[in-house]
């Protein structure tokens, strides 16, 4: 029986996609590069900051520049964090119904404290979220399977009660090496080359109402089984 929810933060809790998207076509005007549209962008988003940079300017980690880039980038980020990111479309209501049916739910996510906190904030979730674990919260990120079974230590419950619902491969990962049932939001940020039928993920939801379908049938069929 799946007694609490965990989502991804970016891509599967809210669409932080223009607002990323608006920092770094910041960066790429201040560098005198073209602005990328909001389409190209879109699909890196759950990847990452590194993996936007190296989008937009074609370099790697281990080029010069990109420390002084992706320090510039998250500070441009963070002036408009929640200009215009918002809940995807029926995820409010699907956090209404978590709770109204006696589940607890928190955040887990690879974006750092200092982000995501304030987010979380402007979003209205900080004080109703059970747990809000970013990715400076334990020493390894996703996929590790550590900050999950930190959330689940800050919860109190098993991670085989769990579900994490998740838009990239590392997300399912770290579910599946922590134990916890685990879902793709296919309504994410996942690229056309990317295949999530090869991740191993309990099941996929093109909307966030089927997350609670998804649960309750879970838990349906396990009621069902024990009786």
């Amino acid at each position: 029986m799946i007694n609490t929810v965990f989502f991804d933060l970016d891509g599967t809790l809210a669409d932080t996609a223009p607002d990323l998207a608006t920092a770094l076509n910041q960066i790429l005007e201040e560098q005198n590069r073209s602005p990328l549209p909001l389409e190209t962008i879109r699909p890196t988003v759950s990847l990452g900051g590194n993996a936007m940079l190296r989008h937009a300017f074609g370099i790697d980690e281990d080029d010069h520049s990109f420390p002084t880039l992706r320090d510039r980038f998250l500070t441009l980020y963070r002036g408009c964090l929640a200009d215009a990111t918002r809940l995807f479309p029926g995820m409010d209501e699907v956090i209404d119904r978590i709770e109204a049916d006696g589940l607890g739910w928190g955040v887990i996510t690879n974006k750092s404290s200092w982000l995501t906190e304030p987010l979380m904030q402007e979003l209205g979730l900080d004080h109703r979220a059970g747990c809000i674990v970013s990715g400076d919260s334990t020493p390894q990120r996703k996929p590790h399977p550590a900050p999950m079974l930190y959330a689940c230590q800050l919860l109190g419950c098993k991670p085989s009660h769990t579900l994490y619902v998740g838009d990239a491969q590392r997300d399912i990962e770290a579910g599946q090496r922590a134990g916890m049932h685990t879902l793709v939001a296919m309504y994410g940020y996942i690229a056309e080359e990317e295949d999530p039928a090869v991740w191993g993920a309990d099941g996929f939801v093109y909307n966030p109402f089927e997350i609670i379908a998804w649960v309750r049938n879970h838990n349906q069929a396990g009621s069902n089984n024990t009786t």
